[in-house]
């Protein structure tokens, strides 16, 4: 079974904001996704507004339920943004722990010193209908706090995989997220995975880690289309996810 990719599109609507106006447009953008394959989109609404802006998650959450695709809002326990979610119903809402200055996420939720703080968040999310996930680390000890919290899914926070790749290090962080998606599947989770992942390490993934549901990917796409353009690169994703190796463009 294939992994289902959502795109994250940040960086589209980073580039839009870079420059004022409207182009490029997220909205445009998430239409060329869908068409080309994938099975959702995903938004992370930071505080700053440096990329999505709430006018861009009232847009592409319309914009998914008129497409029959399923829309992810990332972000963290703030009231404007968890407000947001309910009111316009997303399909899922991914919780993920923010550092003021930091340039993306870099590090999941601390559990269970931080439980306290999310368990009513996600309480309020259930009650609304919305699937609740939150963002971890490779580790699979701690699968069973992440449980107690009431989540639906877990999202395995991927960087330290991608940057293995290649290193001595690369089959001990691989077995890191096998073993936690292996465990959050054994206590009745749901699995997402997402940072940093690509046209290279996905396919692994998607062949050999079965328990994973949806990988959320952004940067690597939208750095990839620049290349392949945007229908390719999706399309090279897709098949990526169904565990095919594809061609990559160079980095460098």
């Amino acid at each position: 079974m294939a992994i289902a990719l959502s795109v994250n599109l940040n960086k589209v609507a980073l580039l839009r904001n870079s420059r004022g106006g409207s182009n490029p447009s997220p909205r445009v953008a998430a239409h060329a996704c869908i068409d080309a394959g994938a099975s959702g989109i995903t938004l992370h609404w930071r505080q700053d507004n440096r990329h999505a802006r709430a006018a861009d998650v009232r847009d592409l959450r319309s914009l998914c339920r008129e497409r029959g695709v399923e829309f992810n809002l990332e972000g963290d326990l703030r009231e404007e943004l968890i407000a947001l979610a309910c009111e316009i119903r997303v399909d899922q809402c991914t919780l993920v722990p923010v550092t003021p200055g930091e340039i993306t996420s870099d590090h999941g939720f601390s559990l269970p010193r931080e439980a306290g703080a999310i368990m009513p968040t996600i309480a309020r999310l259930n009650d609304r209908g919305i699937r609740t996930s939150i963002f971890v680390d490779a580790n699979a000890p701690m699968i069973a706090e992440a449980a107690k919290t009431g989540a639906r899914r877990i999202e395995i926070y991927t960087g330290p995989y991608a940057e293995a790749q290649k290193t001595s290090g690369a089959e001990a962080e691989f077995i890191r997220v096998r073993d936690t998606a292996r465990a959050a599947a054994a206590s009745g989770l749901g699995v997402n995975a997402g940072h940093d992942l690509d046209l290279r390490n996905l396919p692994r993934l998607a062949r050999e880690v079965p328990e994973i549901n949806e990988a959320s990917i952004g940067h690597a796409i939208i750095a990839d289309a620049l290349y392949l353009g945007l229908s390719e690169t999706i399309r090279r994703y897709v098949a990526a996810c169904r565990g095919e190796y594809v061609d990559a463009p160079a980095t460098h």
